[in-house]
């Protein structure tokens, strides 16, 4: 009787058109010192920003998946942290199944800006990393008020950079 009204109540809300998050992997690490060293500088500093978001957001349409757009640079600490977490092979697997991911270089907040700004997105106002993600059939920024909910993501724990990633998957 539980599953039959389990499945009633998954139906309905699938029927409504609320959309169902994908439950988060489980880290195997606890702590960011479990991070290999050095963290990764996941920044290319000379690539062509709008090209590569482009490019990711014409491959994400094609795979049914959302649009990661990581704004940030080599000098952050946090989003140094950010790309180690997700080079975890869990949430590695993870964004890989949800997300195509693109990482564009900001600077110090003086280059590549005009990309947070087509979605109405100052990243100087929330600092870095500073996510967008996109569905790319729409074009729709989903989660607006919560770009830079990761700028401190160094007293995090991985699996609330984890929860925080699935939170935006169906």
């Amino acid at each position: 009787m539980l599953i039959k009204t389990l499945a009633i109540a998954l139906s309905a809300v699938l029927l409504a058109g609320t959309a169902v998050a994908a439950p988060a992997p489980q880290m195997g690490i606890t702590s960011f010192a479990q991070l290999s060293t050095p963290l990764p500088y996941p920044y290319d500093e000379s690539a062509d920003a709008d090209a590569a978001v482009a490019k990711a957001k014409v491959q994400a349409r094609a795979e049914h998946k959302l649009l990661l757009i990581d704004l940030g640079g080599n000098w952050c600490g946090d989003c140094r942290v950010l790309a180690g977490t997700m080079e975890q092979p869990e949430l590695k697997a993870f964004v890989e199944a949800h997300y195509v991911l693109v990482s564009v270089d900001v600077g110090r907040m003086t280059k590549n800006l005009q990309i947070p700004g087509h979605y109405g997105v100052d990243p100087k106002k929330g600092g870095v990393p500073n996510l967008l993600i996109v569905d790319p059939r729409s074009g729709k920024l989903l989660d607006a008020e919560h770009t830079a909910a990761l700028e401190d993501a160094r007293h995090m724990t991985p699996q609330a950079l984890a929860d925080w990633l699935a939170q935006w998957t169906s």
